[in-house]
C-alpha cells in the first residue's frame, strides 16, 4: 500500500510540475506569430473561390513581403495577375506588431488607391471567404487567451486555444465573437481555426496544411495551403502558395503606394 501511495504521489507531483512548466496560451500565440515572420519572401499563389453549388473561380496572385524594425513590422504587397476583371488590383499591408495595421487597395478600373479602414477588415477579401483581417496577424493584446488542452489535427499534436476579443470594437473589426485555434506543438504553425458569430454559432472553419520550412536557419515555417469554409452559406475558398522563394533582399520600393499603382 505504501509503495502504491508513494508512486501515486510521485505521479501527481510530476504532472503538476509538467503543467506548471508548459507554455501559457498567450506564450504559444506569441511564439506562433514569431515563427511566421519571414525576413523576406516572394510567392506565386492561387486563390480558388467556390460558391454553394461548387462553381469555381480561380485568381492568381504574386506577393512580396519583408520585415522591418527588427521584425516589429511586416510589409506585404499582393497583386492580382488574373483573371482580367481583377488583373492589376493590388493590396499593400503594413502588419504592425504594436499598433493598428495599415492597409490600402488599388483598383485599376478607378485608377485610385484608398485605405481599408477598421470597419472594412471583417469584409470578404476579394470575394472570397477569407476576410481582409485574415491578410495580417492581429496584435496579441487585442485578445485574451485560454488554453483548452491538447488535440491532434491530421496527426499533428496541437495546443487548443480559445481567443476572445478584448472589447466589442475589436470583435466588430474582426467579425467574430470568439475563435478556437489549434497550433502545432513542434513547429507552432496553426493547423485549424474555428470562428463563431455573435450568436455563438459556428461561422467559419479554416484548415491549414502543407507546412513548409521557409527559413531553415531560423526555423521559420508556415502552412502553404489554407481552406476557409463558411458553415452558414456553404461557400469555401482555398489559398495555395504554388511557388515560394526566400529572399531577405526584396526591394524596399515594392512596399510603396507608387509601386502599388504601377501596372
Amino acid at each position: 500500500m505504501r509503495t502504491r501511495l508513494t508512486s501515486l504521489l510521485a505521479a501527481l507531483i510530476c504532472l503538476q510540475v509538467f503543467s506548471q512548466g508548459g507554455p501559457t496560451a498567450k506564450e504559444v500565440i506569441e511564439k506562433s506569430r514569431e515563427v511566421s515572420k519571414i525576413a523576406g519572401m516572394e510567392t506565386v499563389s492561387g486563390l480558388k473561390i467556390y460558391d454553394d453549388k461548387g462553381n469555381e473561380r480561380v485568381r492568381q496572385t504574386i506577393m512580396f513581403s519583408k520585415l522591418y524594425d527588427q521584425g516589429a513590422t511586416e510589409k506585404r504587397i499582393i497583386r492580382f495577375q488574373s483573371p482580367a476583371d481583377v488583373k492589376g488590383t493590388g493590396i499593400l499591408i503594413f502588419d504592425n506588431q504594436n499598433s493598428e495595421d495599415d492597409m490600402w487597395i488599388y483598383m485599376p478600373a478607378l485608377k485610385k488607391t484608398r485605405r481599408i479602414v477598421s470597419s472594412e477588415k471583417s469584409k470578404n477579401f476579394m470575394g472570397s471567404e477569407f476576410s481582409n483581417a485574415d491578410m495580417s496577424a492581429p496584435n496579441v493584446e487585442d485578445f485574451t487567451y485560454k488554453m483548452l488542452g491538447s488535440e491532434q489535427q491530421d496527426g499533428t499534436d496541437c495546443w487548443k486555444i480559445e481567443l476572445l476579443p478584448a472589447n466589442t470594437n475589436i470583435a466588430d473589426e474582426f467579425g467574430f465573437s470568439r475563435k478556437i485555434t489549434w497550433i502545432g506543438k513542434q513547429d507552432y504553425v496553426p493547423r485549424k481555426s474555428e470562428y463563431y458569430d455573435f450568436d455563438n454559432d459556428l461561422f467559419k472553419t479554416m484548415n491549414a496544411s502543407e507546412v513548409k520550412t521557409i527559413d531553415p536557419a531560423n526555423k521559420k515555417a508556415l502552412a502553404t495551403k489554407m481552406e476557409m469554409v463558411n458553415k452558414q452559406n456553404g461557400r469555401r475558398s482555398v489559398f495555395i502558395m504554388e511557388q515560394i522563394q526566400f529572399n531577405p533582399a526584396v526591394k524596399d520600393d515594392y512596399f510603396t503606394i507608387a509601386y502599388l499603382e504601377r501596372l
